[in-house]
């Protein structure tokens, strides 16, 4: 009985993704290939690897979530996709908002920050990463050399959740597929997913978080990064050490210099 209620609420949620991709453009779905070693290596257009053995996670790759739309479909430009957002009310969120948080920063960044959603600031200066945490996200792009008009910082849901509570699925399915437009329109060399909401939407997994930072997973070409979100550091400093040491891989892959610790 366990096992039928996980399979339903497992086809719920593939019918909410595939019903939101659908009113984005895809009308085709290319068939799993699967593959079965002692490793478990399974690949469905999204291939994860792990050691069963001791249970620790290697990479996770996603290559061809940016082509879920036809392969005709157009590469939109930014300006398009806040176009295309609109006033939005595809889903129950904009009933609390005061602005769409769509995402701001370099067009063409080689390195884009996703976090979760807007919080209060955020939601009412329309901007990413404004209060508390964006001022220490900033802070942290400094470090790395860069300022925050080299990179583009955005959020996997633009509308602020009451009382700053996680995104439900109907609400991130629904918002994803313009997060995913972002990133094919910038075409990111890294991308840094700040949290575990950020990393379960792009990588489609619950693993926790720690098991699988500090280390590079694919998505769509780029290599993408998994770290502490800033909010997180206001509340326990000691995720600082870690997260710097997950930005210090970000930048020799970039090839940044790194200067001290």
């Amino acid at each position: 009985m366990k096992h039928e209620k996980e399979i339903i609420d497992l086809l719920d949620e593939l019918k909410s993704y595939l019903k939101t991709q659908k009113s984005f453009g895809l009308h085709s779905v290319c068939p799993a290939e699967n593959k079965i070693s002692k490793n478990k290596i399974i690949t469905n257009k999204a291939e994860m690897q792990v050691e069963v053995n001791n249970m620790t996670i290697d990479t996770i790759r996603i290559d061809d979530q940016l082509n879920i739309f036809d392969s005709n479909s157009k590469k939109q430009t930014l300006e398009e996709i806040r176009k295309d957002l609109g006033i939005c009310t595809r889903c129950k969120l904009h009933r609390g908002r005061t602005n769409i948080v769509f995402g701001e920063g370099n067009p063409k960044a080689r390195l884009i920050f996703v976090g979760e959603g807007p919080g209060r600031d955020e939601d009412e200066q329309g901007k990413p990463f404004v209060g508390r945490a964006g001022k220490l996200l900033t802070k942290i792009i400094n470090a790395m050399g860069l300022e925050r008009s080299d990179v583009y910082i955005c959020n996997v849901i633009k509308c602020r959740a009451p009382e700053n509570r996680n995104p439900e699925l109907d609400e991130v399915t629904t918002c994803e597929p313009f997060l995913f437009k972002q990133i094919r329109s910038i075409e990111p060399e890294v991308i840094v997913c700040l949290g575990s909401v950020a990393a379960s939407c792009i990588l489609k997994t619950k693993i926790r978080l720690g098991e699988i930072r500090n280390k590079f997973h694919s998505f769509a070409g780029a290599k993408l990064m998994i770290t502490y979100h800033p909010a997180a550091l206001l509340r326990n400093p000691n995720f600082r050490r870690p997260l710097w040491d997950d930005m210090k891989m970000v930048m020799d892959e970039l090839g940044l210099p790194i200067k001290g610790d």
